[in-house]
């Protein structure tokens, strides 16, 4: 994997480099080359990972909460809104040109249903 790529490392795969982290601590005479493989850095890179995770649930529980706040006032705007239109419709009447302002069709601008006629039966 790059350093330069975006795509998440599974769980189930970060579940196993936990399991191996803990398997290199408890090998006495571990002392690896590279500096970054150090048991020291990886506990320190793991702790990295907990915290960035712990940040992301916090952060998507707020988007949460902020996305549901969202859905309630959309909708108490969406109510009052439709209540201001029939106040118009009441103030100024269903076939005023006011209607248009609220973006409403005027009553005479309506088409009437048009009934269909029955077909004669088949004998």
């Amino acid at each position: 994997m790059t350093a330069g790529s975006t795509h998440r490392v599974a769980p189930s795969v970060l579940a196993d480099d936990r399991v191996s982290l803990l398997a290199l601590k408890s090998l006495n005479d571990y002392s690896p080359m590279n500096p970054s493989c150090t048991t020291d850095a990886l506990q320190a890179s793991e702790m990295a990972l907990s915290c960035a995770e712990e940040e992301e649930i916090i952060a998507r529980r707020a988007y949460e909460v902020a996305r549901e706040r969202a859905i309630e006032a959309g909708r108490v705007f969406h109510t009052n809104i439709l209540a201001a239109k029939s106040q118009v419709i009441a103030q100024y009447g269903a076939d005023s040109p006011v209607v248009h302002v609220v973006g409403l069709k005027k009553k005479s601008e309506r088409e009437r249903p048009v009934r269909q006629s029955a077909s004669p039966a088949k004998q």
